[in-house]
Formats: structure tokens, sequence, C-alpha cells
């Protein structure tokens, strides 16, 4: 199985989409214990945990520079951020659906957390229209330029889930993990600048 998924971009894809799935299977079975406040935690949390991920494999990569396993992250990055912001959109469409009217959702727009939330899509949404191979090759250096605003996106993405959450201790500790990331990508890159 795992030689298989190492080699199948298809098979990746279908690993990536199964919390999607239970997602949607135990909310369609189970609606009254699983709900909404679930669905959209849920939907969240893998699209935040698939950010992170993303943002992790430039650190992992320069680390270990002479592993298989850290350029197959790299060759497969595109593909995770990807996953990522389809559960953002999961996640929002799991928010609109339950709001069901433009007026609760314009009368919500405006508070902090959703700012955060809906200026997190904007960014991440040229992000994913671009991650593929034929933009990297037409926008070539524009197309790198283009993806540094993960890092903002990134940002609004944990305000979004501290601002939103009801105990924000668990979202302030995936925000420390992600400043860690952030902090270990920048010393590796200067130390390999210097050496």
């Amino acid at each position: 199985m795992l030689s298989t998924l190492k080699r199948s971009r298809p098979m990746l894809w279908l690993v990536l989409a199964l919390p999607a799935l239970w997602i949607g299977l135990r909310w369609s079975i189970t609606p009254d214990q699983y709900g909404y406040g679930h669905a959209i935690g849920d939907s969240g949390d893998w699209a935040a945990w698939l950010l992170m991920a993303t943002l992790a494999v430039t650190p992992l990569r320069l680390a270990f520079r002479r592993s298989g396993w850290t350029l197959w992250l790299m060759r497969r990055r595109r593909d995770i951020g990807v996953a990522s912001f389809a559960y953002a959109a999961l996640h929002t469409a799991v928010y609109l659906v339950r709001k069901g009217s433009p007026e609760y959702v314009l009368a919500e727009s405006t508070t902090p957390y959703m700012l955060a939330g809906w200026a997190a899509l904007a960014l991440f949404v040229p992000l994913a229209l671009t991650s593929n191979d034929v933009s990297v090759r037409k926008m070539k250096r524009g197309w790198k330029r283009l993806h540094r605003l993960v890092y903002p996106a990134a940002i609004l993405t944990f305000l979004h889930w501290v601002w939103s959450a009801f105990d924000p201790t668990t979202a302030w500790i995936h925000t420390g993990i992600l400043a860690a990331i952030e902090i270990v990508r920048i010393a590796l890159q200067r130390a390999q600048r210097v050496t």
C-alpha cells in the first residue's frame, strides 16, 4: 500500500479524501449525534492540519536533504496544499448551508473571526487555482512570488481558528506548532545561505 501511495497520485488523493468521506458519512447517518458543530470543526481541523503539513515540507527537505521521503513530499506538496484548500472549502460550505441565508452570512461577516476566515479563503483561491504544472511553467518566477501568499493566509487561518473557538487552547497549541515550523524553516534557510 505504501509503495502504491508513493507512486500513485490518485491513491494519494483517495487517502486525502477519506476524512471528508468520514465527515459526510457520520453527518448523514447520525445527524443528531454528529451534527453541524462536529462537521464544521472537523473540516476546519483537517484544513489546518494539511496546511501545516504543506508548510512543514520545506524545513523537512532542508533538514533531511538526502532522504527519498522528503523528495516525495516536495513532489506532492501542491497536492497536500490543494487538499487543505478543499477542506477549507468544505468548512465554508458547511457554514453556508447551516446559515441558509445571505442575510445571516452578511450579518456575521464583519466580526473579526469571520473577516479573518474570509480573507484567508480569498488568498487561498488563487493558490489552489495555480497549483498545477501548467501554471508553474507559464508563470515561472511569478508562481513562486504568488505562492508566498500562503504565509499571510496561514496567519489569517489560525487567527480565525483562535477567535472562533469556544475553547481556544487547541487552536493556540496548533498556532505554536505553525510558528515552530516557520522558525525552523527560516533558521535552516539562513544556515544554508551561510554555508
